[in-house]
């Protein structure tokens, strides 16, 4: 992806958030400078714990299609979730526009609430882990949606009008896009690793590769490790 596409995802996004009455904290409007002074002294942890603006078209320069905007607002640490105490959650807001398809995977320690925050509806394709890991074509679904335990059959679609979500636990495969309209999805899950914690049933990408044609208006966390 080119750095401008980005510049023009990052507000794009930002109003579509903010549409919705979702206010961003303070650190997603520094500037790359302001990014690189504070988290060398006070603010560490933004970067540590990879909080802050995320956009993929999971290495496949298909963007529309193939994608998803994410800003981590708040992350806790392997650390703690390894010692079962402190901050041992995380919480995002997504946007998946309609028709664009975040793809099939699964998470190994993860387990998250995928809410409907508003726009469209959100669908999402699931299907249940075999014992080597890989997608069951067959094998019945049990998720709670909203605290109600429902049983799906494989592949089933799951669609989520805006209020609603589904609790994903580990190892439940999932694929999900937009229908109807952008939808403006939370995330409320155990510590979030995206470094790790990402199985993808195709070989692909989770970071994309940016040409820099311009300057970033707000830096991703893909560019925390060159930039900082």
């Amino acid at each position: 992806m080119e750095r401008s596409q980005i510049n023009e995802i990052l507000e794009e996004s930002d109003r579509f958030i903010g549409s919705f009455g979702y206010i961003l904290p303070p650190f997603a409007y520094w500037s790359p400078e302001e990014m690189r002074a504070r988290t060398g002294s006070d603010a560490g942890d933004i970067r540590a714990n990879r909080l802050g603006w995320d956009i993929t078209d999971y290495g496949q320069g298909r963007f529309e299609d193939l994608g998803l905007f994410l800003f981590t607002v708040r992350n806790g640490s392997a650390a703690d979730l390894a010692a079962g105490r402190g901050m041992l959650y995380a919480e995002k807001i997504m946007i998946s526009r309609e028709n664009q398809v975040s793809p099939m995977h699964r998470h190994t320690i993860k387990a998250e609430d995928i809410i409907n925050r508003g726009g469209g509806k959100l669908v999402l394709e699931l299907f249940a882990s075999a014992e080597d890991g890989s997608v069951d074509p067959s094998a019945e679904i049990m998720v709670h949606t909203d605290g109600v335990l429902r049983k799906l059959k494989a592949g089933s679609l799951l669609k989520l009008d805006p209020g609603e979500s589904v609790t994903l636990m580990p190892g439940l495969w999932h694929a999900f896009w937009g229908e109807g309209g952008d939808v403006l999805i939370g995330e409320v899950s155990t510590v979030n690793d995206d470094l790790t914690d990402n199985v993808f049933r195709e070989p692909i990408g989770r970071f994309s590769t940016i040409i820099e044609d311009e300057k970033p208006r707000h830096l991703l966390v893909s560019d925390y490790d060159t930039w900082l």
